[in-house]
């Protein structure tokens, strides 16, 4: 996925300009940065949910070439605001709200497909909450919430998963979990991009985005000294970088 010259708007003001981002295939990249730097608005941009000019290609295909429905096959988004009742639907089951990931891959009236209902309970066991397929929304706490939102979007089983704050709400277990899936996706292939303020988190990430005051700040490794330098620059030299066993955290300074 690439980005030129790309600026993002909500309404008529630009909230990030002359974005030039290459986001490689196949692998994790986190975008990170500080309060009201854009991160959510490129995640939005890039799910065709804000107005935008320049140009957006996956795999040198412009964005325009695709139908709605093509593209809500080749990306998935998960809304940082997306973890409430309202969102879910108070009526709907578990098990139909994930059903829902599967709508662009269904015929108008169709009813589900074995298919659909093999991606449904393979996305509910792979996110620990199968057990919860009977449950109506209202009477999920906000971790289980963010768990079947994050069921609902594997089973679209998208090219590219756009996921803004994935971690919202998650234990220390299930958030391990979420490291191990993003393993098994881009195993399979999948492009993974992640909006994180945990920047240990992000730091896991093969590629980083750093974005500030509506532009690009840097992007590159998450192991290249230069993109270390850059993200306390980033932080005006309020956080610093330590290894630990195989991983970078950073910690305040």
């Amino acid at each position: 996925m690439k980005t030129r010259q790309l600026n993002i708007y909500r309404g008529p003001c630009a909230i990030l300009t002359n974005l030039n981002l290459d986001i490689p295939r196949g692998k994790w990249t986190s975008v990170i940065g500080p309060n009201g730097a854009g991160k959510s608005s490129l995640l939005q941009a890039m799910a065709g949910l804000l107005k935008w000019d320049g140009s957006i290609t996956i795999d040198e295909v412009n964005f325009s070439s695709y139908s709605q429905k093509d593209l809500a096959k080749k990306v998935a988004w998960l809304d940082q605001g997306s973890n409430t009742a309202d969102e879910l639907g108070d009526s709907l089951s578990v098990y139909d709200t994930v059903m829902l990931g599967r709508l662009p891959h269904q015929g108008w009236l169709h009813l589900p497909s074995e298919a659909d209902h093999t991606s449904i309970e393979k996305a509910l066991q792979q996110t620990d909450a199968w057990h919860l397929r009977h449950r109506l929304s209202q009477a999920l706490s906000g971790g289980e919430r963010q768990r079947v939102l994050l069921a609902r979007l594997l089973a679209v089983d998208s090219d590219i998963l756009l996921m803004d704050e994935p971690l919202a709400n998650l234990d220390p277990p299930h958030q391990a979990d979420f490291m191990k899936w993003q393993r098994d996706l881009m195993g399979q292939g999948k492009t993974l991009v992640t909006v994180l303020h945990e920047i240990h988190f992000a730091l896991r990430a093969d590629y980083l985005i750093m974005l500030n005051k509506g532009s690009l700040h840097f992007q590159g490794s998450s192991q290249d000294p230069k993109t270390h330098q850059a993200l306390m620059a980033l932080f005006d030299g309020r956080i610093r970088l330590e290894k630990l066993g195989n991983d970078w955290v950073a910690l305040p300074n």
